[in-house]
């Protein structure tokens, strides 16, 4: 293969700006196809970014021998369902984050990864972005030194702007979403700190939900021991005041800190020469590096930026913090 043919399942609020248009900026890529169960919507997505054809059917992408991959841009309650189909159909497979409703179904995709003669990598694309590289060299460099502990604070009021917008808000829907903001936000985070620190010995956590119901969480407070040693905490609060936001991660070493935003693009470290600030400009379709990536290994050109199994087990962690493992 010296090109990929590409089809989109789910072209909607995500693959608008942040996916969609940077399967067609990429070398030895091609986005033939892009689907939504709204036909008028698929038709005018593939209109708006010159896409030759459109359809409202998933199972026209996944039985067209002529397309290669799929990007399966859906809400995580279809993941396992179009994911397995691909794969048994012998797809190259990018996948959103997370990559399915609980560890259950993650497993079940991972499993179908081993028998499949497709490939697959999971969209954790803050990996490949210019801040979070800066952050991994630096600590790979051991600039302070050794690190010691991390501490997160995702602070949003109930209307989280972090979130994209979308006409009906199924991430609140545990059914759609498997479990809130909580779940849309934090693989974001929990990804990267498994990038940057490695496996995971131990995780706890404890959630506060809002009155009269328990789909999804309000407050989670989440505890991590990595094998290295280096300990974790991490808070998600989505019931704050608008003047209270914040989104912050803090890696103290024995010799200085690196602080960060999840969503912002400048890195700051503190040593005992000062504080320097690293600042980043984003690419415009912020996916753009993780698939360029995707392409790249789905070519044998270079190594899976983000398997199955690291997908698989930020699920395992949003279970656990979350409480709702089995």
């Amino acid at each position: 293969m010296k090109s990929i043919n590409w089809g989109i399942i789910g072209c909607g609020d995500v693959a608008e700006i942040k996916s969609g248009p940077a399967f067609q900026r990429i070398e030895h890529s091609n986005l033939v196809v892009v689907m939504r169960r709204d036909e008028a919507k698929a038709k005018d997505f593939a209109q708006r970014h010159n896409v030759p054809n459109f359809s409202n059917d998933a199972d026209d992408i996944l039985n067209n021998e002529k397309i290669d991959a799929v990007y399966i841009a859906t809400p995580p309650s279809t993941h396992l369902e179009y994911a397995l189909k691909a794969l048994d159909a012998g797809k190259l497979v990018y996948l959103e984050k997370p990559m399915a409703l609980d560890g259950v179904e993650a497993k079940q995709i991972c499993d179908a990864v081993t028998k499949s003669s497709g490939k697959l990598t999971v969209a954790h694309y803050r990996r490949k972005l210019p801040a979070f590289l800066k952050v991994k060299e630096l600590l790979d460099k051991k600039v302070i030194g050794n690190i010691t502990h991390v501490d997160i604070q995702i602070l949003q009021p109930k209307v989280a702007d972090l979130v994209a917008a979308s006409q009906e808000n199924w991430r609140l829907n545990p059914e759609v979403s498997g479990g809130g903001y909580f779940y849309d936000l934090a693989p974001h985070q929990i990804d990267l700190m498994i990038h940057y620190f490695g496996p995971i010995a131990a995780a706890t956590g404890f959630t506060k939900h809002p009155k009269n119901t328990s789909k999804v969480e309000e407050v989670v407070n989440g505890i991590l021991s990595f094998e290295s040693g280096v300990q974790f905490r991490g808070v998600w609060n989505f019931n704050v005041a608008e003047k209270s936001k914040k989104d912050e991660c803090i890696i103290y070493g024995t010799e200085g800190t690196i602080k960060f935003s999840f969503f912002g693009n400048s890195v700051f470290l503190t040593t005992e020469n000062g504080i320097k600030t690293f600042t980043f400009d984003n690419p415009k379709h912020v996916q753009e590096p993780m698939i360029k990536a995707a392409v790249d290994y789905f070519l044998n050109k270079g190594e899976n930026p983000c398997p199955a199994e690291d997908g698989l087990l930020v699920m395992y962690i949003l279970e656990k913090l979350s409480g709702r493992c089995i």
